[in-house]
């Protein structure tokens, strides 16, 4: 890939920083989007002269989750639908195994620090991109939520909600769409620390170059120490569960409407509004 017109990559202090740059859309994922953004992990991850990884959002919302609102036609995007319109869920759910749940297990997966610097809304999708991050620092205006059970979904795909939340409080957010703000995220552990927004990316930029002293080894050995302690618990298999039970969804939708999910995206966005 040599051409990047929605994420941008940089370099300083032993830190790459990866920024998604598509804020007059809220940094909503299209396939474009993000196979430049696994690109640019891609290529932290083999840089030897990076010990840590930023991952960021330009604009007022760190992320809008999918791009569900169309918009500039990309002839690289895999159609998922046939020739006549129709659905097939082996289509969707081969797809979303390789661009959502893989993408997302694979940055987990990264055998260097990775850092989020999250502000406004992070919806949906956006928890794809967040989740698999190893340390948050948020902005006090942060809104992470997950609305879709608006669409008659359980969840996104990468679903770490349970492991990062508590059964509890992921039920709450799933059930009645609410938003979770910077100081219960603190609170709870998600996030790291809660600063202005002003001082976001220098804040997570200190953070991330403090980190990058330590050995590069010694970092990935913590990392995989907590990691396969999750994964022994069942984390993975957990993932990939939720992700087939993700898609029942898509194909009850199917079988209703012969559409992948049963609500009008207007009105999902109208109840947003009104959060």
């Amino acid at each position: 890939m040599d051409d990047f017109k929605y994420v941008e990559y940089e370099t300083a202090d032993a830190v790459a920083t990866i920024t998604l740059a598509r804020p007059e859309k809220a940094n909503a994922q299209n396939e474009r989007m993000l196979d430049e953004l696994h690109h640019h992990f891609l290529a932290a991850e083999y840089d030897d002269d990076v010990k840590v990884i930023v991952l960021r959002g330009e604009g007022k919302h760190f992320s809008a989750g999918h791009d569900l609102g169309g918009g500039e036609p990309d002839p690289d995007a895999v159609s998922l639908n046939e020739p006549d319109g129709s659905w097939q869920l082996n289509k969707i759910y081969r797809w979303e195994a390789r661009k959502y749940l893989g993408y997302s297990w694979h940055w987990r997966n990264i055998p260097k620090p990775t850092l989020g610097a999250i502000q406004g809304k992070a919806i949906a999708g956006a928890l794809n991109l967040i989740w698999p991050l190893d340390l948050l620092v948020v902005a006090d205006d942060v809104e992470f939520s997950d609305p879709v059970v608006l669409m008659a979904i359980g969840g996104v795909e990468y679903h770490g909600h349970t492991w990062e939340l508590g059964a509890r409080r992921a039920k709450d957010l799933l059930f009645t769409q609410r938003t979770l703000g910077a100081e219960e995220a603190v609170q709870i552990g998600v996030a790291r620390e809660a600063v202005a927004r002003d001082r976001l990316w220098e804040r997570t930029h200190e953070l991330a170059a403090q980190i990058a002293q330590n050995n590069s080894f010694g970092l990935a050995q913590a990392k995989r120490a907590v990691n396969q302690t999750l994964d022994v618990q069942g984390y993975y298999t957990a993932l990939q569960s939720v992700f087939d039970v993700h898609h029942t969804g898509h194909g009850n939708a199917i079988s209703v409407s012969g559409y992948p999910i049963l609500m009008q995206l207007d009105e999902m966005k109208q109840n947003l509004k009104k959060q």
